[in-house]
């Protein structure tokens, strides 16, 4: 079958499962509204509907090469299908599909239904869950009860628990919510919120200018201020979780921020990309949006069905059509609007009236263009305060860096944002802790300090576990409490500051781990619980830190003269004129996947001194090009807990910039590969702190090739920029070996080579890259490139080959496998 060329073709299904629901809602866009077809539905999907309808997506899918499409599991309520039912059509469709589509699969339910024999099933097929909730107890019972009144929140709150487990949690997809202008917006926000959704979205109410959504000030049309209603009550939720740091996507705010960026939106409701949805009933009728059955009577009817038609007819149906057409199908009105392609008139649906059927603007214009104009208000201040920062990328560094490398001056460019990020979010804790925080005195004397002594306050800034500390805190806290202990580290770091400066300060502290820490310098081990503390510092880098009515003395000129016993000063590596930091003592250094070690004894920093050296020299030796970038960039290593295994282990954290964390390894090689491993993420972290490089509504994941599970972007992205370090390494290293050593050695970079180049494929063919992110990924594709042409030795060839094949096959069966308890 030969496609039209006038077809676009369905990339998304939603396929109903039953065509009951066992709630109420009183404001559902298939029962309440003025298509009432669902009475005439078979109450659930046939054995042979639904055989004929994998058939048809299938015949869909080869006529049109499409890849990737989505198949939403739909009703009613489709979880009353009943979990043997729902497996059977999962098989089907595993069965069916052609090998070379991969659907992602998805199912939207209430949650009333949801239990772990439902979601065992949805991990062995991987389909995410998405749930309705329409806010807290009193915004949910507004509208969603049982037929007898009976509220249902529980039972949803319920569901969504089993989702939050660490089992279940790869298959939470987000939570939808209608709003009613009714319910307060925070509090809607705040109970979307605790449900720790991996997104969200807020939906209008379904209306037409026939059927008008329910307005606060009738015939005034906003809320008593100049701002329509709906609008009025989205930027509320919106300021708020800006001010929260977005903890969560939204996909109404997303898309037009993403609209506004010249990206894709994530919405039909917003945006002119066409339509490429159709809607397959349980008796296997071909439908346009659900949405329709809120304007009249058949508006969603094609006339086709899975028995009688293709998909290629339903897709060439003028309604179909209608919504497919961009700027030039929509009203007068809209096109002469300025923010129509944002907006790109709005929801179909809430278009129509009677006489003029879909040729208006949106019942909900007004609300729109101000949610839009505040939104892009929002972005053009964001906009003007990155114009005004100092710091930017030029396109040369930005190739350098994504070419895998990076010398001194590069890196130093690179790391100049990150000092003026940590200092902006300790200003927002300072800004956020209550005035009569024992701490608040603090922020004030580091301003003081940053006017007389600017170098001294840096240093404290550049501490990688600032951000660490400031980035928890901060997401952790939406109120800021005056006695938390964690509050400390804003006099921490004034005190630091002070003692680098040779100034005199008198503040409070804490406790917190055992210790009084003083950022960049070292820590009183003083064990027991969090208790208060003070600290008074003096001109001559000496200070008394005061806790439980004793004094202790400590000394940053000479750590050994003078000290209190229990003063542990913090320690360098020293390899020519390279020298790290050894963090052993932060109370917020352990935040790697593998635990913090304790403190090094005086035994084990001589040790780990004497591997920095050899691996320092071997880097000067074999791998020169990475050196300087790594004397500008790593500042501090955190040792790592030894692993049971004995195997190497090393990482870092997205907020933690300049700082390795490793378990020391057994040999100065492994060392130096282990240090330029990490780098590059850490490198990598630092772009991405300045650059986008995909669309954030693409929440799939991808194949990597190093890795028993998919990936999002942003790990994808990591692992290859760091396998390109790692290629680097064995393809010198094969050279410097021989025997046994050189055989692995040569096999280690004929798989990584792979592996790496298999990876930029991945991402280049995601179809969600941004021009920068392309640009970044192409360049790491001709780093690798000359990489793959150089002769290796058959069998390394033989066995990388085969490693990429088991591990491809191994990653496709998992995906298919239930998740082992």
């Amino acid at each position: 079958m030969v496609a039209g060329p006038a077809v676009l073709p369905f990339r998304q299904y939603v396929l109903k499962l039953h065509s009951r629901c066992d709630l109420a809602c009183d404001h559902c866009y298939i029962y309440e509204h003025a298509d009432q077809s669902w009475r005439g539905r078979p109450l659930a999907l046939s054995e042979e509907t639904a055989a004929r309808v994998v058939d048809c997506i299938a015949e869909h899918c080869a006529a049109h090469a499409l890849r990737r499409i989505t198949i939403v599991l739909h009703g009613g309520e489709p979880l009353l299908y009943g979990v043997e039912r729902t497996r059977a059509l999962l098989e089907l469709l595993q069965a069916r599909l052609p090998a070379e589509v991969h659907p992602d699969l998805r199912i939207h339910t209430n949650a009333v239904r949801l239990d772990t024999a439902y979601l065992d099933l949805f991990l062995e097929f991987a389909v995410k869950v998405g749930v309705s909730l329409d806010g807290d107890r009193a915004a949910n019972d507004l509208h969603r009860r049982f037929a007898s009144g009976r509220t249902s929140h529980p039972e949803v709150l319920r569901g969504l628990a089993l989702l939050r487990q660490p089992r279940y949690r790869s298959l939470y997809a987000g939570i939808l919510c209608t709003i009613d202008i009714r319910n307060d917006p925070i509090h809607v926000y705040e109970a979307l919120a605790a449900e720790e959704p991996p997104r969200a979205d807020l939906l209008l109410p379904h209306a037409t200018w026939d059927n008008p959504p329910l307005r606060a000030h009738v015939g005034s049309g906003d809320d008593g201020d100049g701002v329509p209603e709906y609008a009025a009550w989205l930027e509320a939720v919106y300021d708020r979780w800006r001010r929260d740091g977005q903890p969560f996507p939204i996909r109404t705010f997303d898309s037009i921020a993403a609209v506004l960026r010249g990206l894709p939106s994530q919405t039909e409701a917003l945006g002119l990309a066409p339509a490429d949805l159709v809607v397959i009933e349980t008796d296997g009728t071909l439908e346009q949006a659900d949405s329709l059955k809120t304007s009249y009577d058949g508006a969603a009817a094609t006339g086709f069905n899975v028995f009688e038609h293709s998909l290629d007819q339903a897709a060439a149906h003028s309604g179909m059509a209608a919504r497919q057409g961009g700027l030039e199908t929509l009203c007068g009105t809209c096109r002469a609007c300025p923010v129509v392609e944002v907006c790109g008139g709005g929801l179909y649906a809430h278009r129509y009236r009677t006489g003029t059927d879909f040729d208006n603007p949106s019942v909900y214009c007004e609300d729109l263009k101000a949610l839009i104009q505040h939104v892009r208000d929002d972005e053009l201040r964001g906009e003007a305060a990155a114009a005004a920062a100092p710091h930017s990328l030029s396109m040369a560094d930005f190739d350098v860096l994504a070419s895998g490398y990076g010398d001194a001056e590069v890196i130093r460019r690179l790391s100049e944002p990150q000092r003026s990020i940590s200092r902006a979010l300790v200003e927002e804790i300072a800004d956020a802790a209550a005035p009569d925080s024992p701490f608040a005195d603090a922020w004030q004397e580091i301003i003081r300090l940053d006017t007389t002594s600017p170098a001294a306050v840096g240093s404290v800034f550049d501490d990688p576990y600032t951000r660490v500390w400031a980035v928890r805190l901060l997401a952790r806290e939406t109120d800021i409490r005056p006695g938390r202990a964690d509050l400390a580290r804003l006099a921490e770091i004034a005190a630091s500051a002070a003692l680098r400066a040779g100034d005199e300060v008198s503040l409070p502290l804490h406790v917190v781990g055992g210790v009084v820490h003083l950022p960049t310098l070292g820590a009183l081990a003083l064990g027991g619980p969090e208790r208060p503390a003070s600290i008074a510092t003096r001109k001559d880098g000496t200070a008394t830190i005061a806790v439980d009515g004793r004094e202790y003395e400590i000394c940053i000129e000479d750590s050994a003269s003078g000290a209190a016993p229990g003063w542990l000063p913090q320690r360098r590596l020293d390899a020519g004129s390279w020298s790290v930091s050894v963090e052993d003592t932060d109370p917020y250094r352990d935040c790697y996947q593998s635990p913090a070690a304790p403190r090094l004894s005086t035994a084990d920093i001589e040790v780990w001194r004497s591997r920095f050296a050899k691996a320092v020299s071997y880097l000067e030796d074999t791998l020169p090009e990475y050196l300087p970038g790594l004397r500008a960039g790593l500042s501090t290593l955190m040792p790592m807990a030894a692993p049971p295994g004995g195997h190497d282990v090393s990482g870092t954290a997205r907020q933690a910039y300049g700082a390795v964390g490793l378990a020391l390894p057994s040999d100065g090689p492994t060392l130096a590969l282990l240090m330029i491993h990490e780098f590059q993420h850490v490198k990598l972290g630092a772009v991405l702190d300045t650059c986008d490089f995909y669309d954030p509504a693409d929440d799939g994941l991808y194949y990597a090739p190093w890795r028993p599970d998919p990936r999002p972007l942003e790990g994808l992205y990591q692992g290859t920029y760091a396998h390109l370090a790692v290629t680097e390494y064995w393809r010198v290293r094969r050279h410097l070996v021989t025997g046994p050593r050189q055989e692995a050695a040569e096999a280690h970079f004929a798989r990584w080579r792979t592996h790496t180049a298999e990876a930029v494929k991945v991402l280049l063919e995601s179809g969600s890259l941004t021009p920068l992110g392309e640009r970044f990924a192409r360049a790491m594709g001709e780093t690798v490139a000359p990489w793959l042409e150089e002769l290796v030795g058959r069998s390394a060839v033989i066995a990388a080959q085969r490693a990429a094949d088991n591990h491809r096959a191994a990653w496709e069966a998992q995906l298919r496998q239930p998740a082992a308890d």
